[in-house]
């Protein structure tokens, strides 16, 4: 028996030893990804960089409000070294308030040196409010742009709970407030103010494009109905100023603003590590190998708050 409970034991401390070394095998390959990311992206948006160069900035996904790539915009338009910047662009759209914010920092910038959008799959909606800050918008032949309009979702289930037996308990101040819900059928008028906000930004985004582009009317009313456009179709429309690439967007800054060709771009990219990987990684070895079991009161927390509903530009 005693020789049994030996080997009991010296199995369960070589399986936590071994857990350990895993974990630091986990550390040392996450720490040497992190180093390649970064000589991979380059100069890093710690400060200023000390040679003539082009800044390239690069908006993918879901554009929404980003405290960081608003202040690394700030800091290109104070950096003298960098003489002109490159947005490109591979976005679908997103919040309202982020791509006004995302296009309020790139015009800053714009006020002391060329800017020049390069769209590459899709720049539609907030994506090409994104690219209206731009004083040349280059694009592929087959990049999916426009969409100019703003629509806001959210899911009812009203009906869903009804025929299930579930009713739903809600007072509030006012008829308006918080409506239109997803649990109950929306009040009176609720879709109507909806509406008034809807169109509200709607003509924000609209006369955006009007001054930008310099459209009036009917060619305006023909690019704004929601419509999505190929590279090709916008060029004719007056909604971009070039078929091409990055190599395009370089070519014209030689041309109107006498920056060479050849003069270096620089990624100046706002996005940090995640620290939070690195602890999930570590904790779901340690879980799987016996060390020890989470405490979901202490989990739950991480789990972050339910799902959020946010108007979006599409």
């Amino acid at each position: 028996m005693a020789a049994t409970a030996d080997l009991i034991i010296e199995r369960r401390q070589m399986r936590r030893r071994l857990a350990l070394w895993r974990i630091l095998a986990i550390v040392a390959v996450v720490g040497a990804i992190v180093v390649g990311i970064a000589s991979i992206r380059g100069t890093s948006s710690s400060g200023p960089t000390s040679s003539d160069n082009i800044a390239r900035i690069k908006i993918d996904g879901i554009i929404s409000s980003d405290f960081d790539r608003d202040e690394e915009l700030a800091k290109i338009a104070e950096d003298k070294a960098v003489k002109a910047l490159i947005v490109r662009i591979n976005s679908p759209g997103g919040t309202i308030a982020g791509s006004e914010a995302l296009y309020e920092g790139l015009r800053a910038v714009g006020e002391k040196k060329p800017v020049v959008a390069v769209m590459v799959e899709a720049a539609a909606s907030g994506g090409y409010i994104t690219a209206l800050a731009a004083d040349h918008i280059v694009a592929l032949g087959n990049t999916l742009t426009g969409s100019i309009g703003v629509v806001a979702e959210a899911p009812n289930i009203a009906r869903l709970l009804e025929e299930n037996g579930v009713d739903v308990f809600k007072v509030k101040s006012t008829p308006l407030k918080a409506e239109p819900g997803f649990l109950t059928e929306p009040a009176e008028g609720a879709v109507a103010a909806q509406q008034i906000l809807i169109d509200d930004t709607f003509g924000w985004f609209r006369g955006l494009v009007a001054e930008r582009r310099g459209l009036g009317e009917p060619a305006l009313a023909e690019v704004a109905d929601g419509r999505a456009f190929t590279g090709r179709m916008a060029l004719e429309l007056g909604l971009i100023d070039a078929l091409g690439d990055e190599e395009t967007a370089k070519a014209w800054l030689a041309a109107e603003h006498e920056i060479p060709a050849d003069t270096k771009v620089v990624d100046r990219d706002w996005r940090k590590p995640d620290p939070s990987l690195l602890l999930r990684l570590i904790e779901g070895s340690a879980i799987e190998l016996g060390l020890y079991a989470p405490d979901w009161r202490d989990v739950a927390p991480r789990l972050g708050p339910g799902p959020k509903l946010y108007a979006i530009m599409y």
